[in-house]
């Protein structure tokens, strides 16, 4: 009999298997799980070289996979690259205003600042009504010689100042890209909020950091992700439309940055990477040369560590900047959002979002569309169907990323064709608070209706959206099934909490069935890769609201153990 190299017993083991079935003792062999049961039916697997774990009552899941997470991103976004401007990290307008100007005191003059992670919802001066956004006079009274850009938590919106607004030539007679919005005061001056595509009137000036330092900023990414018992995720668009995007974070050689890292046997995690062709209005027109020039630049890598897998498309925007598409007008300023796709009109942009998931569809790979907004999703949910119909295809899993208002019907849709939904609890406890104001009370409570798209027979993923909040799926799988605010403790939507099986599998098995990877990783199952995470204590022990109170011991990847906690 096969000894195994490394045995946990004496915990509870959620297999995450068919039946959610619990047991004592975990063996290892080979990289891959060879037995799960009680501790008996283990001991026989015990060799002279075994190393035996008591887990003294811990608890052992399958690795966790964040299906929607900017890797690449989150690295080069966070410090030392980035200025951390995240809650509880600042607090307010004057934190952020102090913590620029100390970074200005100690660079040369004309140097860029960059940060990421503010939210409007936190700040102490937002919040008591007194002020709404930041303003370029925050930045010019901290930093008037240095150009600053300053990324929002969603990663939809940056504030910048009066130098960097010179250096991109943005005056009263710029107009924003297609989908993109320039907030002007009453004088017609840029008040330094730039939505969506705007962003990249500036975005696309800021000096690359050279590609060793974003490479590195990947590699340091993927070890801190280790510690939080994270051994899979999605990088859901890298390529050419990411170029402008934190200097370039998301291009298209973050891909051969993963690929290098997987070369060097440095990869501690299973990246699956949607393609990111087109930045946001751009044509269809360039999609699908773009897509090809991809593929033909990939180099070859084991695609259970490095798997490019589909095509990540931009719908619309998000609620909170009022640029998801809807059919209901937002109640602050009676505007629908709109589709930030290529088209001088609704009905062509409409018919170009149809083009583009076409066309994906019929290069046969998965389409993944950013799109929040109800009339958004029917949208996209349509151009899935058509497709289909078009160029039938037994198993595309393509899927709506995000889909804040999404319906009961566009599920059942999803549900029947075996196509799937990502969705963001982090976000949700991150700003339920503010949406009762932008759609009302009741599309507020409903957004992100997560026991509807579980119980719909849809591919049901839960991700952090790192950077937009940090990969901490504890406090996911919290919010799944409590959808309590962060903030104020206030709980939107009771009807769509889900139990803790379910929370659990949106961040294993069924990311591995978004990844087409189900067969062999995303559960604790004899002959599947040994990624997996032990847990300080058992989470059925621990109130929902008090999961995040949990640490990572150990994260084994590949029977390899890569984080142990001192």
């Amino acid at each position: 009999m096969e000894s195994a190299d490394l045995v946990l017993r004496g915990g509870a083991v959620y297999t995450v298997d068919r039946d959610f079935s619990v047991g004592q003792a975990i063996a290892v062999g080979d990289g891959r799980v060879l037995a799960v049961g009680d501790d008996a039916e283990i001991a026989g697997l015990i060799g002279p070289d075994t190393r035996v774990i008591e887990l003294d009552g811990r608890a052992v899941l399958p690795g966790i996979d964040d299906s929607h997470l900017h890797a690449a991103a989150w690295g080069i976004g966070s410090p030392p690259y980035s200025l951390d401007l995240a809650f509880p990290s600042v607090r307010s307008i004057a934190d952020i205003v102090e913590l620029v100007r100390a970074t200005a005191a100690v660079r040369a003059t004309g140097e860029w600042i960059v940060g990421q992670g503010w939210d409007a919802g936190y700040l102490d001066e937002c919040l008591s009504g007194e002020r709404s956004l930041l303003h370029r006079a925050d930045l010019d009274a901290a930093a008037p010689e240095h150009p600053v850009c300053l990324t929002d938590f969603s990663g939809h919106m940056v504030v910048v100042n009066s130098a960097a607004l010179r250096l991109a030539g943005v005056d009263r007679g710029t107009l924003p890209p297609a989908g993109g919005v320039i907030d002007r005061d009453e004088h017609g001056e840029a008040t330094g909020i730039l939505r969506e595509g705007a962003q990249d009137l500036v975005q696309s000036i800021i000096p690359r950091p050279d590609y060793a330092t974003r490479k590195q900023a990947i590699a340091d990414a993927v070890r801190r992700l280790n510690a939080r018992g994270i051994t899979a995720f999605t990088e859901p668009g890298l390529g050419p439309g990411g170029e402008g995007v934190l200097g370039g974070a998301l291009g298209g050689d973050a891909i051969r940055a993963y690929e290098e890292l997987v070369a060097a046997g440095e990869l501690t995690a299973r990246v699956s990477v949607l393609m990111l062709p087109l930045a946001m209005g751009e044509s269809a027109d360039r999609l699908e040369d773009r897509v090809r020039d991809q593929l033909a630049a990939r180099e070859p890598v084991d695609p259970r560590l490095l798997n490019v897998i589909g095509v990540k498309l931009f719908a619309d925007g998000v609620p909170p900047n009022e640029t998801a598409y809807m059919w209901q007008p937002y109640g602050p300023s009676q505007g629908h959002g709109a589709l930030c796709v290529h088209g001088a009109s609704e009905p062509l942009q409409e018919a170009e979002l149809r083009r583009a998931i076409d066309t994906v569809h019929g290069l046969g790979l998965q389409a993944g569309v950013h799109v929040t907004g109800d009339h958004g999703i029917d949208i996209t949910v349509d151009a899935f169907v058509a497709a289909n119909e078009q160029h039938p295809r037994a198993d595309a899993r393509h899927y709506v990323i995000h889909g804040d208002f999404i319906s009961d019907e566009r599920l059942a849709q999803l549900g029947e064709r075996g196509y799937g939904v990502n969705m963001n609890p982090g976000i949700k406890a991150q700003i339920t608070d503010l949406m009762d104001a932008v759609v009302g009370e009741e599309l507020s409570a409903r957004q992100w209706p997560t026991r509807s798209a579980a119980e719909s027979g849809a591919i049901f993923c839960a991700s952090s959206d790192a950077p937009v909040t940090p990969p901490d799926w504890l406090a996911g799988i919290s919010g799944m099934m409590t959808r309590r605010s962060k903030a104020t403790g206030r709980v939107s939507g009771p009807e769509q909490c889900v139990d803790f099986a379910t929370a659990l599998r949106a961040y294993t098995s069924e990311p591995a069935r978004q990844s087409f990877a189900e067969q062999w990783r995303g559960s604790l199952e004899p002959g599947k890769v040994a990624d997996l995470v032990v847990l300080d204590a058992d989470p059925r022990s621990v109130a929902p609201e008090r999961l995040t109170e949990l640490r990572v011991d150990l994260t084994v990847f590949g029977g390899r153990t890569v984080h142990e906690r001192g």
